[in-house]
């Protein structure tokens, strides 16, 4: 085809994404590779910055991908969402989709993280009881040195203490007893990892296992841990914006995350964790579900999620975990 034919015919896409370009590169070169006709423009942000796109950028972002699945859920209810009507979106599995709009694309378990040299001190923490027991029992040699996610600055850290208090009717206890260690609240899992390897944090908690994994594979300091009595599971979030300036772009980017190929790079490629069954590789839902069995809490993807994004009931879960963690913090 001629040079300028190409060109003309060449089109665009643009992604605004909480997903961390390191660890989604694979999939960013599959699909590259696969659609040399598309340019793919790629915005790595914040949840927080990533739901300010979708709700108000000018030109609207092509797609829009996050982990703050509440946040994803509401502006799909607002309207902020085009259905995907192709043969890969109809067949993919209902619990991972609604209404043809948005799709969870990743399988991704929530995890505790500790530094390599911890269990010189003490024993390191396999399940929530044994992180409780950990932080009431070495509070001085802990203190400072514990991390979590701040869910005032982070929509996935919000999530994810919301889902923790769902499932664990010692949540609160767990958060005292973290404050009282003067836990630090981050806005990121990279930042934690980063003060994990640099010796600034011992232990951090409710850290995105992708990225965990990702970190670790060249920091040889850190320990991953999936707790053995429940663990989270969330799913990135995608669907393509009501107002996409290049809408059959979007369609094709999407088809791609949903399609075998996609979904094989995630899981031989990624520590994303592909959301297919029948997608063989180290990364896959249905290995993480024979690793862990009854105890995987996947986050679902229906109305329910609604509700965690409600202003009084957010009001009312910050008001409980700002008294719980000033109370003991120093």
């Amino acid at each position: 085809m001629p040079a300028i034919l190409m060109a003309q015919s060449r089109m665009t896409v643009t992604v605004s994404a909480a997903l961390d370009r390191q660890v989604v590169a694979p999939l960013l070169e599959a699909f590259r590779n696969a659609h040399p006709e598309v340019e793919l423009v790629y915005h790595d942000d914040s949840t927080l910055e990533v739901d300010r796109r979708a709700r108000s950028a000018q030109p609207a972002p092509d797609v829009v991908i996050s982990s703050a699945m509440p946040w994803q859920m509401a502006r799909v209810n607002e309207g902020l969402a085009q259905p995907l009507d192709s043969p890969s979106a109809r067949q993919w599995p209902d619990w991972a989709k609604w209404r043809n709009e948005v799709f969870g694309f990743t399988f991704e378990p929530i995890v505790t993280a500790y530094r390599l040299d911890l269990p010189r001190h003490m024993k390191p923490p396999e399940t929530h009881a044994d992180l409780h027991t950990l932080l009431t029992t070495h509070s001085d040699l802990l203190r400072g040195r514990v991390t979590t996610y701040s869910p005032s600055g982070s929509g996935i850290g919000y999530t994810l203490a919301q889902q923790d208090a769902r499932y664990s009717p010692r949540f609160w206890d767990l958060v005292a007893a973290m404050g009282a260690t003067g836990v630090k609240l981050e806005k990121n899992t990279r930042d934690m990892l980063r003060g994990l390897s640099d010796g600034t944090y011992w232990v951090g908690y409710n850290l995105l296992g992708s990225y965990a994994m990702h970190w670790a594979r060249s920091h040889p300091e850190i320990i991953v841990q999936i707790p053995q009595d429940y663990a989270l599971v969330m799913m990135r979030m995608a669907f393509i914006h009501r107002d996409a300036p290049h809408p059959a772009a979007a369609r094709v980017f999407m088809d791609f995350l949903l399609s075998e190929a996609g979904q094989k790079t995630l899981a031989g490629r990624t520590p994303l964790f592909s959301v297919l069954p029948d997608v063989i590789g180290p990364y896959t839902a249905q290995r993480l579900r024979d690793q862990v069995g009854e105890r995987l809490y996947p986050i679902p993807i229906n109305a329910s999620l609604l509700a965690f994004v409600d202003p009084l009931r957010r009001e009312l879960f910050m008001r409980r975990w700002n008294r719980e963690i000033q109370i003991l913090n120093p």
